[in-house]
């Protein structure tokens, strides 16, 4: 498993009709994981729809395409449709071409070039676009808890809900793969499609949409597969496929993962922004939250990137308060008080607390953690209409 990073995989499209230069461009990308060359499109007419599906970061046009379309009138075509995605337009020396206005983030690479010159160019302009774009703020946070009974689900159910309730698009994983903890908690039937539906390879939007549950909050549900024998199916580049394609289409993915450390848990780590670590001041709970915490310190995973959230703060029994920053060398981020009355009766119910009782001050402290996850991504409010303009192309 490779080492935790920050920076999601950049999703390539290739608008390319001479297949020397698109097997080349594949030979450059086998060796390395950061860049996922999605497609190659061999007509330019078919461009507009592939971005529709890929959501690529961005886009490789040869300028010498052949057919009704040239490259340049594509990539002209991509601006006039409101996408301002990064492209690259490939020429020869022998016909230089220049970028006229309107094009926006749009670079010239000449043939041939070496693989250096063509990694640093795509991973520049994806900085780039990454700094100034408000849809690359989308956001994935793993909610993970040490020790079982803790509350790791019903609080991931509850901060999604409640991102929702902010005017975000939300998508919710049920990441604990063998056991369905999301589809026991929402009381959704075993024949609702799941991971095990998603292609294995070329993930498209459309194939995403067809297995998202829609929760009646709002939230967008992907759950793991029905029965326990069925998890293995998953793999973790699954995982990493899904992931990637969920930041081009929702503004937060949350992500309720099982107890165990192991490769499917690092899958979801190492896609995402931020752990949110549920615990609580149980003496088991505090020292396996001691020993994750030096697993993620020798994975590299930067602490200030953990938020430590405990549940049932206000319990009248357990450890003294002192006993959290002991053990985790740090305070809490947030706390949630208790109310087992109100929290039994929504999960039995299979509706998040949120709503039954919303003046509740469990709701207060819940909406506080959701305020906290969105606060750097207060300029994207009004991305719902970007999107569903983006998917109209």
């Amino acid at each position: 498993m490779s080492g935790l990073q920050n920076e999601s995989q950049i999703r390539l499209l290739l608008v390319e009709d001479m297949p020397q230069v698109a097997n080349y461009i594949r030979s450059l990308l086998d060796s390395q994981s950061k860049i996922k060359l999605l497609e190659v499109v061999r007509d330019g007419r078919a461009v507009l729809d592939q971005i529709r599906e890929h959501q690529p970061d961005v886009l490789i046009v040869d300028a010498l395409l052949q057919g009704r379309i040239n490259g340049l009138a594509v990539a002209q075509e991509v601006r006039e449709a409101g996408l301002e995605m990064p492209i690259i337009a490939l020429t020869v020396p022998q016909k230089p071409i220049k970028v006229g206005e309107g094009m926006g983030m749009t670079e010239i690479l000449s043939m041939p070039f070496s693989g250096y010159d063509f990694m640093r160019l795509l991973q520049d302009m994806h900085d780039a676009q990454r700094a100034t774009a408000p849809e690359s703020l989308s956001r994935v946070y793993s909610f993970f808890g040490a020790k079982g009974g803790v509350g790791t689900s019903t609080i991931a159910y509850n901060v999604a809900v409640s991102i929702a309730a902010l005017n975000y698009r939300v998508a919710l994983v049920d990441g604990s793969l063998q056991f369905g903890d999301l589809r026991a908690l929402l009381r959704v039937a075993d024949d609702v499609p799941s991971f095990v539906q998603l292609p294995t390879a070329h993930i498209q939007r459309a194939d995403l949409e067809q297995v998202m549950y829609r929760d009646s909050t709002g939230v967008e549900v992907l759950f793991a597969p029905p029965r326990i024998e069925m998890a293995e199916m998953v793999t973790p580049r699954d995982i990493e496929r899904t992931l990637s394609l969920m930041r081009k289409i929702y503004n937060v993915v949350i992500i309720d993962t099982a107890t165990t450390v192991d490769d499917t848990l690092l899958a979801y780590l190492d896609n995402s922004d931020g752990l949110v670590q549920i615990i609580t001041h149980e003496w088991t709970s505090l020292q396996r939250a001691r020993s994750m915490a030096d697993t993620l310190s020798a994975l590299n995973f930067p602490a200030d990137r953990i938020w430590y959230l405990i549940n049932r703060a206000d319990s009248t029994g357990g450890l003294p308060r002192e006993a959290v920053a002991q053990a985790l060398g740090r305070q809490a981020d947030f706390g949630v008080v208790s109310d087992g009355v109100l929290v039994l009766d929504a999960n039995n119910r299979g509706e998040p607390f949120t709503r039954l009782a919303p003046d509740a001050p469990i709701v207060r402290n819940i909406a506080n953690v959701a305020t906290e996850l969105t606060r750097a991504m207060e300029p994207t409010k009004p991305r719902h209409a970007a999107l569903a303009t983006a998917a109209a192309v």
